[in-house]
């Protein structure tokens, strides 16, 4: 097994014994190269959930023993304007959980793993009522489309498309209908109708058939999380917003975005955007909605030490609709006793 040097402790850190750890298509983007060169040594994995082990002096909120999670970002610089306004996941020197580097040159390591040190910005008490394996996905795949839904103010009325069902996809819907909205699933596979009805979802259109002309100027956002490709019909999907509405790509390709024309933004005033993980204060809004409204995300579960296995289902598209690494790499502090 791989043995690394973890973060620099610092009072304002929390050392975790990692027990759970989704599977991210972020994960697979790094692994294959897709995103760039793969330094290696590498341990990738950032829907981190475990029990603290230590924790520095000028923690908050946080003791011994207490389940916490970490997502997909686990520093920033903590002073910018952006940090102080607990929007520090827009930091410019904002840190990834993994295969980025600590001013001192330490690397940051992921989840598929058996610990992890953070700072406290970046750590999330679980609540009770929430398991451990159901948690952890919520912190990078939950929390990515939560915080549009968040930001453009989805509530009772609004009218919400979402396109692709995967791990972030049926978190979409999970929590667009919890926030009190009408959710549309566009899925180029007709076999997912079934499942996202059962989620809650109101419709659903295979997007490999014809659709624009029958849902022009409806929706008020759309969240895409796929990663979409030049033959992508994004200016179709553009068509669908209702005036002033806005497009959100979750999803990051390796490649570059289908092109569109100006009129197809100017003509209705739509906005085409993005959004990256959320903050701390949307991580704790999250959880305490999934607790309100008893969500349970779609997983199933694999050893830690099937991690490979794992990886190549999630590649092959096999996951339904996340999967979570259980650690068996050794033996975990009973938090019980802590």
């Amino acid at each position: 097994m791989l043995s690394y040097a973890p973060k620099t402790w610092t009072e304002d850190d929390v050392e975790i014994a990692i027990t759970h750890c989704g599977i991210c298509g972020s994960d697979i983007h790094t692994l294959s190269g897709g995103w760039g060169p793969v330094r290696p040594p590498l341990v990738v994995g950032h829907e981190i959930v475990g029990i603290a082990v230590k924790v520095g002096v000028n923690v908050q909120g946080i003791k011994v023993g207490d389940r916490v999670g970490v997502g997909a970002a686990i520093q920033s610089c903590h002073h910018c304007k952006l940090c102080e306004r607990g929007d520090e996941n827009y930091c410019g020197e904002l840190l990834w959980t993994y295969n980025t580097r600590y001013p001192d040159g330490v690397k940051t390591m992921g989840g598929y793993s058996t610990g992890i040190r953070a700072n406290q910005q970046f750590v999330f008490p679980i609540p009770d009522s929430l398991g451990s394996a159901e948690a952890s996905s919520m912190l990078c795949a939950g929390l990515t489309v939560f915080q549009p839904l968040r930001r453009y103010n989805v509530g009772p009325g609004s009218k919400v498309g979402v396109i692709g069902i995967g791990g972030l996809g049926h978190y979409a819907v999970l929590f667009g209908k919890a926030l009190g909205a009408e959710v549309t699933a566009f899925s180029h596979s007709p076999n997912k109708e079934a499942d996202v009805k059962k989620m809650g979802a109101d419709n659903f259109v295979v997007s490999s058939a014809g659709f624009e002309k029958d849902w022009k100027r409806y929706f008020d956002l759309i969240v895409c999380t796929l990663d979409v490709s030049t033959g992508f019909p994004l200016a179709q999907y553009l068509s669908t917003l209702y005036p002033l509405g806005t497009f959100i790509m979750v999803g990051i390709p390796d490649d570059a975005m289908p092109a569109i024309r100006a009129g197809n933004l100017t003509a209705s005033g739509v906005k085409l955007g993005g959004s990256s993980v959320g903050s701390k204060r949307e991580a704790l809004e999250m959880l305490d909605l999934a607790v309100k409204h008893d969500i349970k995300p779609w997983i199933q579960t694999m050893p830690m030490s099937k991690a490979p296995e794992a990886v190549e289902l999630m590649r092959a598209g096999k996951a339904r609709y996340r999967i979570i690494l259980e650690q068996d790499l050794q033996e975990l502090p009973d938090a019980s006793h802590l």
